[in-house]
């Protein structure tokens, strides 16, 4: 059976959603929308604020950036559409809309992996390494990185949904989740998923697990400099360049470990989606507070940019000189 002929069996899913109770979806709708408007002014605020001000104009400011559109961009493939269903009662999602949803949000979620493990290598270069910074990380190598990121992310979700997608959806249309996603759609296929749960599960600890390789590696040659640190204001220091980033590692890898790497056999709808509000909605808002709450030279631009002072937007120019254009 062709791929175009299995798509034809299903045209449409129909997303079970968070709740069936009716008393439920009003109070839920406003608590993500509440979420969504923190996401999205959170992570576009401190895009703006390291875009317009040029002391920020650093490589772990670049990483933080693009970590934060990463953060935004998972975010509005997921809760647009589950505050849309909640308010509207409309649980329908196209075929297309599917491969969509899945496509743009597992892809940014894989590139986040990346841009967290080339933020941690950025951190063991200037703890560890302080007088070659500036050489080891260059404007060409912050580039490369973040270039890897993305295709890495982009390339791993293209192999999966070409594999996912070409099967047959015959059992149901029924996806009893909230969105598209990997487990409950391999639930909905009616041929041997062994093979295919075999790739995910080595496409996905490739994306998972070597940039996790990398954290750990960073943070415990990190930890070793900081103990060889004889000054307590010098081990301070250099723990507050690292402790918001193991934060953000921490929450992140701690949630998708649970959720992708468990036998399927113990799966738990219910728990799976509690989890998933958890790293769909809720991370990409707890990154920005994380990364801001912590940094002094952020909370230092947002305050010159609540007083009004003069700032040079210099978002173009910033990213043409990473990349050297």
């Amino acid at each position: 059976m062709t791929s175009m002929e299995n798509r034809s069996e299903v045209n449409e899913f129909i997303l079970i959603g968070l709740t069936d109770a009716p008393e439920l979806k009003v109070p839920l709708f406003i608590i993500f929308l509440l979420i969504y408007l923190i996401t999205m002014i959170g992570n576009l605020a401190l895009i703006a604020l390291i875009s317009f001000h040029s002391y920020l104009h650093t490589p772990m400011y670049f990483f933080l950036s693009n970590l934060s559109l990463v953060d935004f961009g998972y975010s509005s493939a997921i809760t647009p559409k589950v505050m849309a269903g909640l308010l509207t009662g409309n649980k329908v999602i196209s075929y297309n809309g599917c491969v969509t949803q899945f496509f743009f949000f597992s892809s940014l979620a894989g590139t986040e992996c990346f841009l967290l493990a080339f933020m941690a290598y950025d951190r063991h270069a200037a703890v560890c390494k302080p007088l070659h910074y500036n050489t080891t990380m260059t404007s060409n190598v912050c580039a490369l990185m973040i270039s890897c990121s993305y295709i890495c992310g982009f390339l791993a979700t293209s192999i999966i949904i070409g594999k996912v997608f070409s099967l047959s959806f015959c059992r149901s249309n029924i996806i009893h989740h909230f969105f598209c996603d990997i487990p409950p759609l391999l639930a909905l296929i009616c041929s041997d998923i062994y093979i295919i749960e075999i790739i995910i599960f080595i496409i996905g600890s490739f994306v998972a697990f070597s940039p996790f390789l990398v954290i750990i590696t960073s943070s415990f040659l990190i930890f070793i400099t900081i103990l060889e640190i004889h000054s307590t204001e010098g081990r301070q220091k250099a723990f507050s360049t690292c402790a918001s980033h193991l934060t953000a590692v921490c929450i992140f890898y701690g949630t998708i470990m649970f959720m992708y790497f468990q036998p399927s056999s113990s799966h738990s709808m219910d728990s799976d989606k509690m989890v998933s509000v958890f790293y769909t909605m809720i991370i990409p808002m707890l990154n920005p507070l994380v990364y801001s709450l912590r940094n002094k030279d952020v909370k230092n631009a947002f305050r010159k940019t609540m007083r009004g002072q003069r700032i040079q937007p210099n978002c173009i120019f910033f990213i043409l000189r990473q990349f050297n254009l």
